[in-house]
């Protein structure tokens, strides 16, 4: 068909049907995109009983600590940050667990620290004496597996490395810290 415009002669083009189909493909695997990563965005956390995906922790000295080599231990992911009043008041008594139970070898602490500057992540760990193994949450690669939703969280993973126990908040006591991880030994 042609178009007569001010003297001149144009002929519209179609769009051939191939470019219409890739497009819309494109659309749809685009959309497809955002769907997962929202759904992905708005899953709850790891629940109790569930398995606890292995992932590695690089502590502030260098070493690398994968939980795949902790199977058969019950291992205890504290969250925290140098920054969070809440997590002072807890610091003293996981450390005292730590020392109560780091004999028999079958309860490990992990610090995990989140959002924080190493400068003050370390002077933390230094004032308040604590020993067992801590590092930086890099991208916040393991607060967002187990979406945690601020700092203190503390979760205790099972043996069999299922997720057995969870605390938002500080713990209070060094009993209460023992009634969490003495039923898992």
């Amino acid at each position: 068909m042609e178009q007569v415009v001010e003297g001149t002669t144009t002929q519209r083009r179609s769009i051939p049907v191939w470019v219409t189909v890739l497009a819309f493909a494109l659309l749809l695997v685009f959309l497809a995109l955002i769907a997962w990563g929202l759904r992905r965005a708005q899953a709850g956390p790891i629940t109790i009983g569930q398995p606890v995906p292995a992932f590695s922790l690089t502590t502030f000295d260098g070493q690398t600590v994968h939980t795949a080599d902790l199977a058969g231990k019950v291992v205890v992911v504290n969250f925290w940050a140098s920054w969070c009043k809440p997590c002072e008041q807890e610091a003293v008594e996981l450390e005292q667990a730590w020392q109560f139970y780091r004999p028999d070898g079958d309860v490990v602490f992990l610090g995990v620290d989140y959002v924080d500057t190493e400068t003050e992540a370390l002077a933390y760990l230094d004032r308040f004496d604590i020993t067992y193994p801590n590092g930086p949450d890099l991208r916040t690669a393991i607060t967002q597996m187990f979406r945690t939703q601020g700092v203190p969280e503390t979760y205790i993973i099972g043996r069999e490395g299922k997720l057995e126990y969870v605390k938002k908040g500080p713990f209070l006591s060094l009993g209460e810290i023992q009634m969490a991880i003495d039923p898992l030994r």
